[in-house]
């Protein structure tokens, strides 16, 4: 991932106190990380990092729109992303990255990069059923949709006579 350098945060340099980034994300930051699952994507990702003198704290705060495709119709729609992400940054003697919400990092380090977490924070604002707006209001017109009406299975619809008489055995058998 050494295609990711502008993500790296130099935290020694840093004063103790507040610092704000802002990054900009766009499909060619998804490309590194080989991740297809939406059409394209625009997103602001506003990082608020606060320094103090024993750890660091992170606060990412995503915000944008993802196209993707809806799961039942395969059309093309647009999904709000809003997420926040917190992470704390403590140094150690060795690297440990076991807890989710805090990073150890060794002594020697002087830097962060945080790319990887700019990433989780956008991907996991992404719901993992896909439905199409249209869908849901019943505005949506699709050749898919249109298919799946006509091959649904209607309750009125007279059954086979052949499984009546089967399903006469059945109950029968049971009394």
């Amino acid at each position: 991932m050494d295609t990711l350098k502008e993500y790296d945060i130099q935290f020694v340099g840093l004063k103790l106190g507040k610092h704000s980034f802002t990054y900009s994300i766009e499909d060619t930051f998804f490309e590194k990380f080989q991740y297809e699952d939406f059409q394209s994507i625009h997103c602001k990702v506003d990082l608020v990092v606060v320094k103090k003198a024993t750890l660091i704290e992170f606060h990412f705060s995503a915000n944008g729109l993802a196209t993707l495709l809806c799961d039942t119709s395969n059309e093309p729609f647009e999904q709000t992303i809003t997420n926040t992400l917190d992470l704390i940054v403590k140094f150690g003697d060795t690297f440990n990255d076991e807890d989710e919400a805090i990073l150890i990092l060794p002594h020697a380090e002087y830097q962060i990069n945080i790319a990887q977490y700019i990433y989780e924070t956008i991907v996991l604002a992404i719901p993992i059923k896909r439905t199409h707006p249209g869908l849901k209001d019943g505005s949506l017109q699709s050749k898919v949709l249109d298919k799946l009406k006509e091959l649904e299975i209607k309750e009125h619809e007279t059954t086979d006579p052949r499984w009546d008489k089967l399903n006469e055995l059945l109950t029968s058998k049971k009394l």
